[in-house]
This record gives structure tokens, C-alpha cells and sequence, in this order.
């Protein structure tokens, strides 16, 4: 039982961390704070990240309710949702922006905590769907565990913006261009295991 839980986690926050990636999100990061200082980048680094945690946290506590206000159904979320994380994950593994991610002509202030960092480039929909995804059908424990890697993920997110001109500096636009390209390549076949699922679930395969 244990160990079926720690693959679970291990396997929830491969996905948080190929979706959202710190490292690769960092020079986004860096790119909208402009010249701010470092408590001014703190400060929006840390409204971002609560902010996404409220987010994602709320859809994995009212993912049922939502389910059942819409008719949602869990396999064709599956397979829907799998589609979308392919579909981010082939984008990045093709060297471009991930339209989920992707926010133009933004004014340096603090309203870009909230958009684009927060939603959609932390909290945008392959994130919640990841989340989602993962409790479906899943018990108390699971859901803990969900909510539990996610704020792992988002202190590790805070802390790599904290630590963004270090970072960038340090490892260089290549090599976060490579981790990226390995994050699109997980999130590409994270994406069709999950439309398989729900396929599977559809057609009680």
C-alpha cells in the first residue's frame, strides 16, 4: 500500500514538474518582471504562486461538483485532457511557446502576477487538468497527496524565481532549451496514456 502511494506521488509530481517547469519557466519570468528588483520580483514570484495554489487546490476539492454541474463525464475528461497535454508537450518539443503559456505585450506591475503567471502560465488549463486527472475516482489520501506534490511543486516554482537571474545566468538559455525539450517529450506520452485511460474507461476495455 505504501509503495503503491509513493509511485502514485512520485508519478503525480513528474507531471506538475514536466507541465509547469520551473527552469524553463524562469526566463518567462525574468522576461516579464523587466528591471523590478529583487523584493519586487519576490513579491510578484510569491503572489503567483499563491495565488495558482488557490487555483488548482479549489479544482481538485470541486472537480466533482464541476463534473456533475456540466455533465462531465471521466473518460471523455481523459481523453480530452490527454489531447491537450500532448498537445502542450508537442509544442514544446517542436522549440515553440506553448500557446497555454504564451501572453504578449504585458506591462511590468503587479497585475502580471495574477495573469499571465498565475494563470495560464502556472495554473493554466494543462495544470489543472494534470490535477484533476489524478482524483478522479481517487480517495481522500489521493486527493492529499495531490494537493500536497502541487505545493511542493509551487515552493520549488517560487524558489526558482526567487533565484531567477542566478539560475539563468548559471545554466544558460541552451541547456533550458534541452530540459525543456525533455519536459515537452513526458508531457507528450503523459498526454496519450491518458487519452488511453480514458479510451479504456469508454469502451470498458
Amino acid at each position: 500500500m505504501q509503495e503503491n502511494l509513493l509511485t502514485y506521488a512520485l508519478t503525480v509530481f513528474t507531471g506538475f514538474f514536466a507541465i509547469m517547469n520551473p527552469i524553463a519557466n524562469t526566463p518567462i519570468f525574468l522576461g516579464l518582471v523587466g528591471d523590478m528588483n529583487k523584493s519586487e520580483k519576490r513579491r510578484i514570484a510569491k503572489r503567483a504562486s499563491i495565488t495558482a495554489f488557490l487555483i488548482v487546490v479549489a479544482f481538485v476539492l470541486l472537480g466533482k461538483f464541476i463534473f456533475e454541474m456540466f455533465g462531465i463525464t471521466i473518460p471523455a475528461f481523459k481523453i480530452t485532457g490527454g489531447i491537450l497535454i500532448f498537445y502542450v508537450g508537442f509544442e514544446m518539443l517542436q522549440s515553440k511557446k506553448s500557446k497555454v503559456h504564451q501572453q504578449e505585450d504585458i506591462e511590468p506591475d503587479d497585475e502580471i502576477a495574477i495573469s499571465p503567471l498565475a494563470i495560464p502560465i502556472l495554473a493554466g488549463p494543462g495544470t489543472i487538468v494534470t490535477a484533476m486527472s489524478n482524483v478522479t475516482g481517487g480517495s481522500f489520501i489521493h486527493i492529499g497527496i495531490v494537493i500536497g506534490m502541487f505545493a511542493l511543486m509551487i515552493g520549488l516554482t517560487y524558489l526558482a524565481f526567487s533565484m531567477s537571474d542566478l539560475i539563468v545566468k548559471k545554466l544558460g538559455n541552451n541547456l533550458i532549451t534541452v530540459i525543456g525539450k525533455i519536459m515537452g517529450l513526458i508531457l507528450a506520452i503523459m498526454g496519450t496514456g491518458m487519452a488511453i485511460d480514458g479510451i479504456k474507461l469508454a469502451f470498458n476495455l
